[in-house]
């Protein structure tokens, strides 16, 4: 008969194993990431949670460039301008903070607080230049989770983004780093309008990607960028990524459909949110690629 004194030293063992290979920890960030999945498909954390660590994870791994408002999209006020005409901008973009140049938007002069302009309706004599505030000017390269640092630190709200030549590329505001993080942050003055719901990304010259809400509607995409997705089964972009990889997407997929390459910027547990769209080949119509 063996001796059950046996039978423990060989379960012990196994016992040990289970325990190491639960109590490791992840060897990279898919593993963090997959490990902070389950534990919300276990409801040991909600969706919220998951999406803003996976948030700051990709945050490390933008740049600047890759959440910027490029150049030719700044709403900026020209100083060679009458106030009358450059207030009417100010009143109708209804932003908070503007780069303020002089005739050309590479020659920044500096940042306007917009409540700054009452002091020139209460004192029109008031120069303006007077009321400026020097610009934050960070490389296209700059990542963002070092730019987040710096705007806390410096108490900066807005940075100019220039590209290797010095030019002027963009802008990038505090907020736009934030959302990367927990998602759209709208306020009273933002609407929801369609033209915000594709936009040209211009890194370089005869660049052919698009930053594109996943709430566009497929007809609209079609229209703007001149393809022929179907939208017979699908109302919105997300909805056809969503359906093409037969789940909810995650940050940093990719999917490719009809010559085009969709990459996911943003996402919860629940929906995808924005997305980044590449022309690939001769962005023609082409067969539809794997989801990857």
């Amino acid at each position: 008969m063996p001796d059950p004194s046996d039978r423990s030293e060989e379960v012990r063992p196994l016992i040990e194993r289970l325990k190491s290979l639960l109590n490791r920890a992840p060897d990279d960030r898919a593993q963090l990431l997959d490990v902070l999945r389950k534990a919300h498909e276990r409801d040991l954390i909600d969706a919220d949670a998951v999406s803003m660590i996976e948030g700051v994870l990709q945050v490390s791994e933008l740049s600047a460039r890759d959440i910027m408002v490029p150049r030719s999209q700044m709403d900026v006020i020209d100083i060679s301008q009458p106030f009358e005409q450059f207030l009417e901008h100010v009143i109708e973009t209804a932003h908070s903070r503007f780069p303020v140049v002089e005739g050309d938007r590479d020659n920044v002069l500096g940042i306007l607080h917009a409540k700054e302009l009452l002091r020139l309706v209460a004192s029109p004599d008031t120069d303006v230049r007077d009321l400026l505030r020097p610009p934050v000017f960070v490389p296209e390269s700059k990542a963002l989770n070092v730019l987040l640092r710096d705007f806390r630190a410096n108490r900066n709200h807005l940075a100019v983004v220039v590209d290797e030549y010095g030019g002027v590329a963009g802008l990038v505001t505090i907020e736009d780093v934030l959302e990367q993080i927990v998602g759209d942050i709208e306020d009273e003055f933002d609407f929801d309008e369609e033209s915000d719901h594709i936009l040209a990304v211009e890194r370089v010259p005869g660049d052919r990607r698009y930053r594109v809400r996943a709430i566009t509607e497929i007809a609209q995409f079609n229209h703007v960028l001149g393809t022929q997705l179907d939208d017979d089964d699908f109302d919105t972009i997300g909805g056809l990524v969503t359906g093409k990889l037969g789940r909810v997407p995650r940050r940093g997929e990719t999917v490719e459909l009809a010559g085009l390459r969709f990459e996911v910027l943003r996402a919860d547990a629940r929906q995808v949110q924005l997305l980044l769209v590449t022309r690939i080949g001769n962005g023609e119509a082409a067969p539809e690629g794997a989801a990857s």
